[in-house]
């Protein structure tokens, strides 16, 4: 049967909307961010503690006494763990993704139950909605608004719109026919009808599906993090990406503490706007525990709390500046990098971090993975980064977005790719002698990231010219769980053969042999390169100038990576400055800058 070329298909229509309504694109971007920004800014405003207080308020009166303190407990908890602005920001996401996909939900559904053409055009619709991948979803979406907020908006509210639109039709659907039929005897308009009949009777099954509504979009937080869209979702893919089970631990806490919560107060607000809810929960006793106060007793204490917030004088300034300890040349100017959480890429992206807030520049900092860091690059998002391997390794992304890049050359070289293989087995000492050595390692290569040049070369090209196709697979996953499974073989002593690449700090930390390539099909050695977005270099001359002339040794990137590896989760700026305090000239070195620097304008 000829294949059809569905993804072809689907390729051109993506580029026709992309290069023809990206105009309403980036409207809807607009209207997203300012919604995303205004709801984070009021929740992130007050000191946490008083922001957990209002909403423990709020689980007070929907809940109870026990709800409010639990919810207040939970929230207390966020914030010792250092994780309240993401959580914040996760829950404004989450809630702007909500709020739209009811928006077009509910009437969709309501329309659905009153017409069984649109009932049975929209139902396979929500199929392809419910099952197709949510990571796919991502991709769409990132073509369309970029990285970032929208994107991750999108992405949520598309994967979560489904059970708000079959919840409602199931709903209005279930309402006994018998009181349809008394009210329109009576004269009732259908208008009336809906209103007065039908969405009250179905609200608990409308609210079931609002409830499954938000627990979706908070299960797509964290792919959607994968597009820099920061809060809980970022700090779950920074875990991964550095391999650490406690900060992920952490931050899965933290969105199970939004959920819960959530899923308790939307289904309290379902039981209080329900008349059938209303009845039942009068014919309940009231113990300590469960007590709730009158809305207006709860509204005072909303009010009183967020009185108390401004007056202490907590709510944020959003000026934010930072100060620079040495020559203030970029005077508060904003750059963005975005980086792959390869060994690398982290030192010297938190290396130049720095060096730039150093030289006045506020600077922030996204993990990315690689597909979505050239995207970012390619269209303006991202300023540079600092970890493409050129020309052999990334040489596909070089392809597809080189003419929208600019090239700010290479701070390290050579590196090289290799399979690897732990010291104590035996008789494999080139890629020519895995092939009579299969069985041994189960016929499994450990890879990385498939979106890594690495993983493409491998199998297209390593593995064809040496006879291995057929004989190996290639695992595709991620550095952390190549690293994880080399860990846990070596620690066994069992054979192993994983992909790397030098420099990296896996070989000061176990003794491996790199297999020779005597056919040379890795191709000879990259260099590391700093690629910027279109005309970055042109509008920050001297910043530009920096990143030409930057280069690192193998012994400084190295001794770099390993105070990093030593400091820890979320203290790679504070390794940065203690390993430039053993190099005090290096600064000065790499970001020159003139006496009287401090009283010129930023590039």
């Amino acid at each position: 049967m000829p294949r059809i070329h569905l993804g072809d298909w689907v390729d051109s229509g993506v580029d026709w909307l992309v290069g023809h309504l990206s105009w309403l694109f980036d409207a809807v971007k607009a209207v997203m961010e300012g919604m995303y920004n205004g709801i984070d800014a009021v929740l992130g405003a007050p000191e946490p503690l008083l922001m957990a207080g209002i909403l423990a308020v709020v689980a007070w009166w929907l809940r109870g006494l026990l709800a409010g303190v639990l919810a207040f407990a939970g929230f207390a908890l966020v914030d010792s763990l250092d994780l309240w602005d993401r959580a914040m920001s996760t829950l404004a996401l989450v809630l702007v993704a909500t709020v739209i996909a009811l928006v077009i939900s509910l009437p969709l559904g309501i329309w659905a139950a009153r017409s069984r053409a649109v009932s049975a055009a929209v139902r396979p619709v929500l199929d392809l909605l419910q099952t197709m991948p949510s990571m796919v979803l991502l991709i769409p979406a990132m073509l369309f608004f970029g990285l970032g907020t929208a994107a991750g908006v999108v992405a949520t509210l598309i994967f979560a719109l489904a059970p708000g639109v079959r919840m409602t039709e199931l709903g209005i659907r279930q309402v006994d026919a018998d009181l349809v039929e008394a009210a329109e005897a009576f004269g009732t308009s259908p208008r009336d009808i809906l209103w007065r009949v039908q969405l009250p009777l179905a609200l608990p099954t409308i609210m079931a599906g609002v409830n499954q509504v938000i627990m979706l979009g908070l299960s797509m937080v964290v792919i959607a993090g994968m597009v820099g869209t920061g809060g809980l979702g970022g700090a779950v893919n920074e875990a991964i990406g550095r391999l650490d089970i406690g900060y992920g631990f952490e931050a899965g806490v933290g969105i199970v503490v939004l959920a819960i919560y959530l899923d308790r107060i939307t289904g309290a607000l379902g039981t209080q706007l329900s008349p059938l809810g209303r009845r039942a929960a009068a014919k309940v006793r009231t113990r300590a525990w469960s007590y709730r106060p009158r809305p207006a007793v709860a509204v005072v204490g909303v009010v009183v709390l967020a009185l108390v917030a401004g007056g202490m004088g907590v709510f944020g300034s959003g000026t934010g500046t930072s100060e620079a300890s040495g020559a203030d040349v970029g005077k508060g100017k904003e750059i963005r990098i975005g980086y792959i959480p390869w060994d690398e890429g982290v030192a010297s992206t938190f290396l130049w971090k720095e060096i730039l807030e150093e030289r006045g520049f506020k600077v922030t900092t996204t993990q990315y993975a690689a597909g979505p860091l050239y995207t970012g690059l390619a269209t303006g998002q991202v300023d540079f980064e600092t970890d493409s391997w050129l020309p052999t390794t990334h040489a596909e992304y070089w392809k597809k977005y080189g003419k929208r890049l600019d090239d700010l050359g290479s701070w390290f070289s050579p590196t090289s790719l290799e399979l690897t293989v732990p010291s104590y087995v035996k008789d494999v000492n080139s890629l020519a002698d895995l092939k009579d050595h299969a069985s041994e390692f189960g016929g499994k290569i450990v890879g990385i990231e498939p979106s890594a040049g690495e993983m493409g070369l491998l199998k297209n090209k390593v593995l064809k010219e040496y006879g291995l196709q057929g004989s190996y697979d290639v695992i595709d996953g991620s550095t952390p769980a190549m690293l994880a499974e080399l860990q846990r073989a070596y620690a066994r002593k069992q054979p192993v053969v994983v992909t790397l690449w030098s420099p990296h700090w896996a070989y000061s930390d176990y003794d491996l042999k790199k297999l020779k390539d005597p056919k040379g099909a890795w191709g000879k050695g990259d260099g590391v390169h700093t690629l910027a977005r279109k005309g970055f270099a042109g509008a920050n001359p001297q910043v530009g100038r920096w990143l030409r002339n930057f280069s690192m040794t193998e012994r400084q990137l190295t001794g770099l990576e390993a105070q990093i590896q030593k400091a820890g989760k979320g203290k790679e700026q504070d390794a940065v400055r203690t390993w430039l305090r053993g190099h005090p000239d290096l600064v000065d070195k790499w970001a020159p800058v003139a006496k009287d620097s401090s009283s010129q304008a930023a590039g």
